[in-house]
């Protein structure tokens, strides 16, 4: 099955997130099929906290994949955004 995830990246205590789709029998930080945004929780002043590709994130759930809760929540923070 199909998994959208967060998988952390970033240095100690400067936590950065890329949301990926990938098989849920990879590894946490294994081979993604596909990159679909970041989430930047520690974002100060002009950088971008959050960027998703939606209609890629719908094609994936359409194709029966199934998200995270934080990854749906922030899903919705996105569409709320947009």
């Amino acid at each position: 099955m199909v998994k959208i995830k967060l998988v952390r990246h970033g240095a100690k205590r400067a936590p950065f997130y890329k949301v990926i789709a990938t098989d849920s029998r990879n590894a946490g930080d294994g081979k993604a099929l596909e990159r679909l945004g970041f989430f930047n929780p520690m974002a100060r002043g002009q950088e971008v906290r959050l960027n998703l590709n939606v209609e890629r994130i719908n094609h994936w759930v359409g194709q029966g994949a199934q998200m995270s809760d934080r990854v749906s929540a922030l899903v919705k923070q996105a569409q709320k955004a947009a």
